[in-house]
């Protein structure tokens, strides 16, 4: 299946995870390399399953909730989700999800 405008493609995802993670993180994206484990940045099981619900509501595939952990890395996450998408071959147009509030913004909350 050829990736029509719009459609998730590997290079789609591996972009938006990095958003996410540095979202999560309170990282800038330029910081987040896709193939350094997760864990190395901090993912903690808490960011595991957000990031669960936000693929599941971005690319609407239904994803484990050890993701992060079965695929440690960003590039492993997004060849994960771009194998379950082709064998699913139903065309997805990316859903936009408001990034995480980052660390700076969330001091005046605690």
């Amino acid at each position: 299946m050829s990736a029509a405008p719009g459609l998730w493609t590997h290079d789609a995802l591996r972009h938006w995870l990095v958003e996410r993670v540095s979202g999560y993180l309170g990282l800038p994206a330029a910081e987040i390399d896709p193939a350094v484990k997760l864990r190395a940045y901090g993912l903690d099981s808490v960011h595991a399953l957000s990031l669960c619900v936000d693929v599941e509501e971005a690319v609407g595939l239904l994803v484990e909730p050890t993701l992060a952990w079965d695929h440690p890395t960003i590039d492993a996450i997004a060849a994960h989700l771009a194998g379950l998408l082709a064998e699913d071959e139903t065309p997805r147009e990316p859903r936009h999800i408001a990034p995480e509030p980052r660390l700076e913004e969330d001091k005046g909350l605690l």
